[in-house]
């Protein structure tokens, strides 16, 4: 017997502690690069899918248009440009690793990205069409307003609703552009063994698999933000923030920012979990089928979305 591992479900209860204790172990692991490759930029890559990522949430807004790191008014136009600069580093991996698998999985990974960034771009068009703003603060706040009455139910003006083609295609190019199943095509292990970070071992390899799950992280939220209300109240917090509060004008502010982040980590979790879900679910694509279905289907309708979305708003639909 080589080693004695316990498996990841028994560390901890329900095995949660198994992720903490695997950090642990890659910070302690020896770091060594091999000696064929660039050791300046094949040091510099994690960094560069890293940053990037962990720049992205800065202007989310997680309880309230207060509670961001930066309120940009251009804050899609943020998220999107900084989020595109980690293929960078994708790039940079394959490259400096020297290796013709690494370099075959970044350049597979640089088509992807860029393919599927258009449908990205394209599908909340809509969005700013019927928001006219492209501050998230601003996209949020006009979500929670009453869009038509049925009945005695007052139906807000949620993007799921006004843009469901729009999130479908959001949808699908978040799994593209964080190379989750089924379009983990750069990492596919039956033709590149493990793709750009083959090379790659301890702690630079963990930034590599940190960076996915940041990515994963920051699409669940925009996700939440963009369609489904972002920080707005859960239907039943409403009622129990005005029991905790009272009429006290403080506690209603502290306890309103609590319920609005804990209605948006429950978002961001159910996203979360539908990826994972997938990721149990459905096979990988071909590289063919994932390049004809980017530009083929999924580009055309987003074009498509856009000027159903522009006819919409001139009859007044919208």
């Amino acid at each position: 017997m080589l080693q004695n591992r316990m498996g990841p479900n028994r560390i901890g209860p329900f095995g949660l502690l198994q992720s903490a204790l695997d950090v642990i172990k890659f910070i302690f692991k020896e770091d060594r690069a091999p000696g064929h490759v660039n050791k300046f930029y094949f040091s510099l890559a994690p960094l560069v899918v890293l940053i990037p990522a962990l720049m992205t949430f800065a202007v989310i807004p997680f309880a309230g248009n207060d509670f961001q790191i930066a309120n940009l008014d251009v804050g899609v136009l943020y998220c999107f440009s900084i989020a595109s600069l980690g293929v960078y580093g994708i790039i940079i991996a394959g490259w400096a690793s020297n290796n013709k698998y690494s370099l075959l999985g970044s350049l597979r990974s640089t088509a992807q990205m860029i393919s599927y960034e258009l449908t990205l771009g394209l599908s909340i068009i809509g969005l700013i069409m019927i928001f006219q703003s492209i501050k998230l603060g601003d996209i949020v706040t006009a979500q929670g307003e009453t869009w038509f009455t049925l009945g005695n139910l007052e139906v807000p003006k949620l993007g799921i609703l006004t843009q469901p083609l729009g999130f479908l295609l959001f949808l699908v190019a978040s799994f593209a552009e964080t190379n989750r199943l089924p379009f983990d095509l750069p990492e596919g292990e039956p033709d590149l063994v493990a793709g750009y970070h083959l090379e790659y071992g301890s702690m630079r390899f963990a930034l590599f698999m940190l960076s996915e799950f940041v990515n994963m992280t920051v699409a669940s939220a925009l996700l939440a933000t963009l369609f489904f209300g972002g920080w707005q109240y859960l239907p039943f917090c409403s009622s129990i923030v005005s029991h905790l509060a009272g009429s006290n004008a403080d506690a209603l502010y502290i306890w309103s920012a609590v319920f609005h982040g804990l209605s948006f980590v429950f978002k961001i979790a159910c996203f979360m979990w539908f990826f994972v879900w997938v990721r149990w679910t459905l096979p990988r694509f071909r590289f063919d089928q994932l390049m004809n279905f980017g530009w083929r289907v999924l580009f055309p309708l987003a074009l498509l979305n856009v000027f159903v979305t522009g006819i919409l708003i001139y009859l007044g639909v919208l």
